[in-house]
């Protein structure tokens, strides 16, 4: 049975694959004339394991239970599921343990050649999205991979895997991974873009959204569905009209209006691309009505499947996508280090440049991403696998290098002084506890409805009260040539920040009046610091980064940049600062301070408190609930020559430090691709004061502010505490 199984080879070598696609003149997402292939290939990989044992017997077994699903479903009238829960299984908690998705069980099974076969797991499970959206080329591509790997294995036979073997195995994904780079990178880039890709929209906009049964919409997708999503789309259809309402037109007004602030017209643009975390459909359709209304045409891309366009992201997904396994994104994190360096990276920039030419047309329509984040699972602390992909310092380079060069291709299509974003972020049901033991608990429904709505209201502030009291803010910060923040007792915080000075007062100022636009709620003041002068220590006893809780967090900075780290996290002081230089460096060192902001929602740090979410409370809103201070790029990055102002009319100049400031001598040296921002909540605060050469002025005191005419931010705090 073996033997036949690799006839397959004199019949899909590479040679022939390429010949085949020759012939192609652009990419078809359904092409026709992978309908034999793939029928073929299937054929075959339903005789697996063939005449294999041992681990390659249940690694092969494995892919061909997935396969069988993925081809009986692509002929399926409706998705279901119990469906749903047979392909995901391996992503559950028990399911992963034993799953050769696991790192740690992978090599187990199969030694050191475990971690790239767990890789290629991963990346063959792809076909499970791409079978509903009847990406028939990618399924097949990645099917023949596979019996690539298989007819290797079955000629090995029973004798140990060693160099040489593992060497022809990564040899065949690094085939397919570079082959491939092409099409996979234009096919994302085209869906990312097009309007006519309309795969997810048209569930949005067409599916009846009240229907939440065993057989509904939401396993249409083809992700992974569980009572986080189930949930979520039940209390949407709960709140009314007027709700969902606004909440989308907090979204869609704020994605409008960060383009006014900035002086950008996007009546000349026509396209958004639009994240849906599953489970918001309700609130996504009002949202694309009204887009709609506005001139611009919403496209909702998938979230990466590929390997090659897949991004580092947490809570913040470029597309629609459901739920995942914390571990297993962990663990597979940094994938790309078995195959990444100059090669690829060249392959990969051609790749992208090629794409968005090919598309140029409708890049020139495109406005940018109206982002949305979801918020409330337990903050993760990941077990450090020595089994796990992990990039080498010159890997990191490469990847620094590609962040820019990348940039650079984009700028070209899609230039920053025409395009701009937003991001608004809603809670998921474990905001109100553990799931797992509480779904059918009609107090979690309510608990999660009433955090829920509190966040609508957080969402939508009234915007003029607030941009007076921070503007009060503003005046006395502006009269100042550096910042003293200092924590409470049992809070090491003892920072200086310093600012840049300001030509003409009257008409400049250092600190932006944050409101509810290109970054949701309202509620912060915020400026790029100078790093000279800027030195000291920042403590957080918790904060929740990236979907990790950081349990007390110091950073040190010397100059404005990072000169010491560490956490509590682990035992091993080792495994805490690997976590922060992942996590918050993006595997950086020696980063600057980037922003210095003073947060003021007080109403949602009061929420926080009074349903005891503050650890769950994402970075966008928790960083308007106190001090916040972001390592990596300033807040303006590639932006810097853009004039901004705020609503008073005064111009912020505060735009660059010494960094990005060699934007036009040195760019490579300027940015970072790096803008991690890190919360001291006001129980930790102790003091900021304002102070020049001739006097000082406080603008919060033990957790209070106490600047004139900013008193009213109080009342939320000193309520929450009776």
């Amino acid at each position: 049975m073996g033997s036949d199984l690799c006839r397959l080879n004199g019949i899909l070598n590479r040679t022939d694959i390429e010949n085949m696609e020759e012939n192609i003149v652009q990419i078809d997402f359904s092409d026709e004339a992978y309908e034999e292939r793939y029928k073929l290939v299937s054929e075959r990989v339903a005789e697996f394991p063939g005449g294999l044992t041992g681990a390659a017997g249940e690694y092969f077994s494995a892919v061909k239970h997935i396969a069988e699903l993925c081809y009986a479903e692509r002929n399926a009238k409706t998705h279901s599921r119990a469906v749903n829960e047979a392909l995901y299984a391996e992503l559950g908690e028990e399911g992963y343990k034993d799953s050769f998705l696991n790192t740690e069980y992978a090599v187990k099974r199969f030694g050191s050649i475990g971690t790239l076969l767990s890789v290629w797991y991963a990346e063959f499970r792809g076909i499970i999205p791409f079978t509903f959206e009847n990406r028939i080329k990618d399924v097949t591509v990645i099917l023949e991979t596979v019996m690539q790997l298989y007819c290797a294995f079955e000629e090995k036979g029973t004798a140990e895997p060693d160099e040489a073997f593992f060497d022809e195995i990564n040899k065949i994904i690094y085939s397919y991974i570079y082959d491939y780079t092409d099409e996979f990178v234009e096919a994302y880039i085209a869906r990312e873009t097009e309007p006519g890709y309309s795969f997810a929209k048209d569930i949005v906009m067409n599916a009846d959204l009240s229907d939440l049964g065993d057989d509904s919409y939401l396993y249409s997708y083809g992700e992974y569905i569980t009572d986080e999503e189930r949930l979520t789309a039940k209390l949407m259809n709960k709140l009314s009209e007027s709700d969902i309402e606004r909440m989308a037109r907090a979204y869609t007004r704020g994605y409008i209006k960060g383009f006014a602030m900035t002086g950008k017209d996007v009546s000349k643009k026509s396209v958004v691309s639009c994240y849906l975390p599953i489970g918001l459909e309700r609130f996504m359709r009002c949202a694309v009505k009204q887009f709609e209304e506005a001139g611009l045409k919403c496209v909702i891309n998938r979230n990466p499947v590929h390997l090659i366009n897949k991004k580092n992201t947490a809570n913040i997904k470029p597309g629609f996508y459901g739920a995942c396994n914390p571990e297993c994104d962990y663990d597979h994190k940094e994938d790309m280090a078995l195959f990444w360096g100059d090669k690829l990276k060249a392959k990969k920039l051609e790749a992208l440049k090629a794409a968005y030419e090919a598309h140029a047309d409708m890049l020139k329509e495109a406005s940018g991403h109206a982002c949305v984040e979801i918020f409330g699972r337990k903050g993760r602390e990941p077990r450090v696998k020595t089994e796990n992909a992990a990039y080498s310092e010159h890997q990191k380079k490469v990847t620094r290098e590609y962040a820019f060069k990348a940039h650079e291709i984009a700028e070209a299509y899609m230039p920053d002084e025409e395009i701009s974003f937003t991001i608004i972020a809603w809670p998921t049901p474990s905001i109100a506890g553990d799931i797992s033991e509480h779904k059918s608990d009609e107090g979690f429904e309510r608990r999660y409805e009433e955090i829920f709505r509190e966040i609508i209201d957080i969402n939508t502030l009234p915007e003029e009260k607030w941009q007076q009291i921070q503007q009060k803010l503003i005046d006395a910060l502006d009269t100042a040539d550096h910042v003293e923040i200092k924590g409470t007792p049992g809070n090491e915080t003892d920072l200086r920040v310093s600012l840049h000075k300001l030509a003409d007062p009257d008409k400049q100022t250092n600190f932006e009046n944050c409101l509810s636009d290109v970054n949701i709620p309202a509620g912060e003041v915020f400026t790029s610091p100078l790093l000279k002068g800027t030195d000291g220590k920042l403590h957080a006893g918790y904060v929740y980064i990236g979907g990790y809780l950081f349990k007390d967090l110091k950073i040190s900075f010397e100059n404005g940049r990072v000169s010491d780290y560490s956490c509590a996290n682990y035992e091993d002081i080792e495994q805490g600062r690997e976590l922060i230089r992942k996590v918050i460096f993006k595997d950086r060192e020696k980063l600057p301070m980037g922003e210095f902001a003073i947060g003021t929602n007080t109403v949602a740090y009061a929420a926080a408190e009074k349903f005891g979410i503050a650890d769950k409370m994402p970075v966008l809103i928790a960083e308007k609930t106190g001090p916040h201070f972001a390592v990596g790029d300033t807040c303006y990055s590639y932006e810097e020559d853009i004039e901004t102002f705020n609503p008073d009319g005064k111009q912020i100049v505060a735009r660059e430090n010494e960094c990005s400031a060699l934007r036009k001598t040195d760019p490579e040296q300027a940015y970072f691709a790096v803008h991690t921002d890190i919360t001291l909540p006001y129980s930790e605060l102790g003091l900021i004061r304002a102070v020049n050469a001739e006097n000082s002025t406080d603008i919060i005191r033990n957790g209070r502010f106490v600047l004139p005419g900013t008193e009213e931010l109080n009342e939320a705090l000193d309520k929450n505490e009776e």
